[in-house]
This record gives structure tokens, sequence and C-alpha cells, in this order.
């Protein structure tokens, strides 16, 4: 199943979000896309990064190298890394160092350095461009090799956002957050962005804060936060988090209840199954997801327990003693913003 992509809209076209969702949709989708098997991503050799390296079918080394925007010295970059990974001859096994080595630039346009600097280096160096194209609801990623023409496409998973029924009494969502939506289903849009607007105007003291790249949090800063919007790059999608009483505080009805920082598992807009993760992504997968993971990269032990040891997330009837309707992202955000209220 092809990967989706974040996408904003420059004008009247389309570019990836950035550099970085560029390269996870290429790495996800290089084999459909190209035919080449991936290898390794940012791989590090004497210093310098290589964006992606990949083989053909007779082991031939490809270095790809990839620009969301027009870029002098990609060609210059292409060098040292053919250069340093000859040096090193790293993955020897996979890697048949007798056949010349393929360099790839890939890039929605090349400077005119770029083509000098080809001209005049005794390697053999490869320009696909690369373009965004949108007929009706469909997106599709073209590369073009701008010596020969020939093109490659392949569908992009894009879902086009629309903020026209939010709320004009809170703010328009950060780009940050419009650029993880792009990848989700309009189901999912939707429910992340009602989130954000119930949340926002419950209480002006609610503030939204951005934390680098992956981050958005909404609360009174770190001490009291009520809701966090993560990026997760391995599905390419946000991941919601609500301060709720953990699961094992819920076990005993006459303990007190201990709120901690709970992932939730969603299927389109419906709630399946909490767990308590403290910081991160933890280390949490749903069972369907274990069974899909090869045996030896497994824990020998799926330990499995309330808290936040566990293995696997608790499903979200767990919490039918405290709100109706547990599957609703709604009826959660209500339980998550009543429990922040007491704490303020």
């Amino acid at each position: 199943m092809l990967a989706g992509a974040a996408l904003r809209k420059t004008g009247s076209s389309w570019e990836f979000a950035s550099e970085a969702a560029l390269e996870d949709f290429v790495w996800d989708n290089l084999q459909q896309l190209s035919g080449l098997k991936p290898l390794k991503r940012q791989y590090a050799v004497k210093g310098e990064i290589c964006d992606i390296l990949a083989l053909n079918d007779t082991r031939q080394l490809v270095i790809l190298e990839l620009k969301n925007t027009q870029d002098r010295y990609v060609v210059q970059q292409l060098t040292r890394y053919y250069d340093n990974l000859l040096d090193e001859k790293a993955f020897q096994e996979q890697i048949d160092y007798s056949q010349p080595v393929r360099l790839l630039a890939i890039a929605p346009s090349f400077h005119k350095h770029n083509l000098i600097d080809r001209k005049h280096t005794k390697l053999i160096v490869d320009f696909l461009q690369v373009t965004i194209t949108q007929i009706n609801q469909n997106f599709q990623l073209q590369l073009q090799d701008t010596d020969t023409n020939q093109t490659w496409s392949i569908p992009i998973h894009y879902q086009e956002l629309d903020i026209s029924s939010t709320s004009s009494n809170i703010l328009e969502p950060p780009q940050l957050l419009l650029d993880w939506l792009g990848a989700c289903t309009g189901e999912e849009q939707q429910a992340i962005l009602k989130l954000r607007e119930k949340i926002l105007s419950f209480d002006g003291r609610i503030k939204e804060e951005i934390e680098g790249k992956n981050t958005i949090r909404y609360g009174r800063g770190k001490a009291k936060p009520v809701v966090e919007l993560c990026f997760q790059r391995k599905i390419n999608k946000p991941v919601i988090f609500l301060w709720l009483p953990t699961p094992s505080s819920l076990l005993f009805t006459q303990r007190r209840q201990v709120i901690g920082r709970m992932r939730l598992w969603m299927d389109g807009s419906v709630v399946t199954h909490v767990g308590h993760i403290p910081e991160g992504f933890g280390r949490m997968r749903l069972q369907s997801e274990w069974d899909a993971m090869p045996r030896e990269k497994r824990p020998r032990n799926l330990y499995w327990s309330l808290s936040y040891k566990s293995f696997s997330p608790v499903v979200i009837n767990t919490y039918k003693e405290l709100i109706p309707n547990p599957d609703s992202l709604e009826s959660l955000a209500d339980l998550a913003l009543g429990k922040w209220l007491a704490r303020i």
C-alpha cells in the first residue's frame, strides 16, 4: 500500500510540506516508484549524511539526494557521498562495488550551477525533476529525467483540508498542523480539528504551543497540559495524547485517580484503545501490530497490564464507568478538560 504525504499549496501548485516529508514519501514508496530497493536512509559516513541509499536488481549502489527547493550544490554533495562510500565500502554483503555507483538528484528544479558542475564531473549524475499534479481530488507525484524525459509517477494519498467549518472565534490552525493533517483521511482531519477547537474554546488560559517540529501542546505550559498532538514519522500522521485517569488507577474505585498522558488509538474518528505513555511514543502496539511483526523482532514476553509497563494498550471501554460514550473523542476530551480544570 502506498504511503501518504504531507503537502502544502503554494499559489496554484503543490509541494511537499518539507524536505523531510519528500524524503519520507520517496523512501516509503521507492520500490513502487522506481523499482529500486531501499537500503538505508540518513546514513552517516565520514561526517556526511546521505539521504537515501538504494540498490537495483543487480546489487548496484544508487545514492539519492533530495531537495524540496532549488539548490546549487547537489552535484558536489553527491560527489562527496560517492567518494566516502567507496572508501568505506559500507554494506559489502548487499552492495556489489565492482559495478559503477549511480547518483540521483531529485528536486523540483535545477540551478544552472548544477548543470555546470555535472558537465565537468567524471561521474554520471542523473537529474530527476519532481512535480505534484492534482486532477480533481487526486494527487500524483511525478519524476522526470531531465535528459531523456522519461517519467515515473505514483498516486499520493493526500486529503485536501477543509477548515471552513472551524469557528472564527479561534485562530486558524498553525501551518505545522496543516502539514501533518495532509496524510490523514478527511474523517481524521475533522476529528483533530474539532478536538483543537473544543480545547481552545474551553478556557482562555489554554494556549497552543509548538515545541520543535513534532509536538503541539495545549494547556498551561508543560506543567498543566491537557492535550498533545505529536507527529509520528513512522505512520506519517499526528498521534493524540490526552491527560486522563490512568487505567491502573481506575481498577480500584477507592483509590485516588492518577492523571497521566494517555495515547489514543483510533479508527477514523472512533477511539478504540488507550495506553499510558509518560513520554515519547512508547513501546505499546495493538495486538494486530505485534502479529504482523516478524517473530524474531518481537519481545520474548509480550507483557500486558493496565500500567505504562504494558506492551499493549487497553480497550477504550475501560472508561465506560466515567463517561457514557468512551469511544467518542469528544467525550474523552470533555473528561480531560474536566480533569484539567480540577488541577488548575
